[in-house]
């Protein structure tokens, strides 16, 4: 299946960053810090935005957690979601201090009434909304409908949700369909893209801490995006969430979707490898974090292959006995001792982004 085939057409804008309608794919994360604690949260959401984040969701557990949302909106430019369970006064307050969308279940707010306040808030303020179906939280009478947790499940669930505001002519809304199941989770994506045209937000939600989050996280949110699925991501991760951050960016890059920041390629290693391979590609790359400039780097261990296997590297090494080769492109600019090829290595990353820099 070709790339971006099944994307949603129709668009909606969490404040400036449109999502759908062929709009680069964003990156989202949620504070894990005190929505009252304004200071922390600013500044976690400014670390984030940093990390290369489109748009922060935060925790609107209580009243006082939703007063306190305009001192922060007023703080930061990122966008900010606010995440609301079952009390629509919260949503209402949320919007009123100025939050760019919500994340909310309709059936889970209070009756017809008071979702017709939300939505009615929600349109004047041009408010979208994030139906969020959850696997682990599915009504018990779906569950007992579809025999369980299925992917049928989580789309019928979802689609009661859709048909709520539809119902209030409200259509501004994208939706997510969240399982630590990556197997669950691709089928629920799939059937719910060809359901409907809005939007979907893609996870794999309570994916555990990073070693093992990463992996699930990359083959299902990038499975369903090499299929042309999805239209903004978040990598739920425990821990500091600027990992998720980049995790979602490393993501992107990889599927060729977005560039963002260096590429280091690194040989295995092998029998004919004949230098410290592994403690050179290592300091190459804390030599690349934090850098923003889209470059690749190579660090190969043969120089039989390595100029050639490297050959779309913007710049290399390759080691050998005692000595090693400088390349760019694939084309050797110069042999040097050992101990001497990455002071050499990092000048050719300098003039590099220097000649860009002047060109």
């Amino acid at each position: 299946m070709a790339m971006y085939e099944r994307r949603a057409t129709r668009q909606i804008h969490i404040g400036n960053i449109p999502i759908g309608g062929g709009a680069p794919i964003s990156v989202q994360s949620m504070c894990n810090t005190k929505t009252t604690d304004t200071e922390a949260t600013v500044q976690q959401i400014r670390e984030l935005a940093a990390a290369g984040c489109d748009i922060v969701r935060v925790a609107v557990p209580d009243m006082a957690a939703a007063k306190n949302l305009g001192n922060i909106v007023r703080q930061v430019k990122t966008p900010l979601v606010a995440d609301i369970h079952f009390d629509y006064k919260l949503a209402l307050e949320a919007m009123a201090q100025g939050v760019a969308a919500l994340r909310i279940n309709p059936g889970n707010i209070g009756g017809t009434e008071r979702v017709k306040k939300v939505v009615a808030a929600a349109r004047e303020g041009g408010i979208p909304i994030r139906i969020g179906v959850n696997a682990g939280s599915l009504d018990h009478k779906i569950l007992t409908k579809y025999g369980g947790i299925t992917a049928e499940a989580l789309v019928a669930s979802a689609m009661e949700h859709v048909h709520v505001l539809e119902e209030l002519d409200f259509y501004d809304m994208k939706i997510s369909l969240k399982a630590h199941d990556v197997p669950l989770t691709l089928a629920a994506y799939r059937l719910m893209s060809q359901r409907v045209d809005y939007p979907l937000h893609l996870g794999i939600t309570e994916a555990g801490t990073a070693g093992t989050g990463i992996i699930k996280s990359s083959v299902g949110v990038g499975a369903l995006l090499a299929e042309g699925i999805g239209d903004t991501i978040r990598i739920s991760l425990t821990g500091d969430p600027v990992v998720e951050v980049r995790t979602a960016n490393e993501i992107l890059k990889a599927l060729g979707l977005k560039e963002y920041g260096p590429t280091l390629v690194a040989c295995p290693t092998c029998g004919r490898t004949s230098i410290n391979l592994v403690e050179i590609a290592e300091k190459v790359e804390e030599r690349l974090r934090g850098m923003e400039e889209p470059i690749e780097v190579a660090v190969m261990g043969c120089v039989v292959n390595g100029p050639g296997e490297a050959r779309g590297a913007d710049v290399g090494i390759a080691g050998g006995n005692g000595e090693g080769l400088i390349f760019r492109k694939g084309e050797v600019i110069r042999k040097v001792k050992e101990e001497e090829l990455l002071p050499e290595l990092f000048r050719e990353i300098d003039a590099i982004l220097e000649e860009r820099k002047s060109s």
